[in-house]
């Protein structure tokens, strides 16, 4: 999953689409990977998942991210993101 993030925000939260990218805003400062431990807390609770099976696979440093979900079919993230 392709994803956007701003980290330092007011609070953590699914902003929604933004072109072909799902926007997250999450509250963590973009440094010593707290903004990226808290990319993987947020999705991990808004599809209901174990953190464990949220990772960033690439972009760690920049904010254009991809994040492997394992276990969750598109169907389930369509349906936990798709009206935000």
């Amino acid at each position: 999953m392709q994803i956007k993030v701003v980290p330092g925000s007011s609070r953590s939260r699914v902003v929604g689409l933004l072109g072909d990218r799902l926007k997250i805003q999450v509250s963590a400062p973009p440094e010593a990977g707290k903004a990226n431990q808290a990319v993987c807390e947020l999705l991990a609770k808004e599809l209901g998942i174990p953190k464990r099976q949220v990772e960033i696979r690439a972009g760690q440093s920049k904010p254009q991210k991809t994040v492997w979900l394992a276990g969750v079919t598109v169907a389930q993230v369509a349906a936990a993101f798709g009206n935000k």
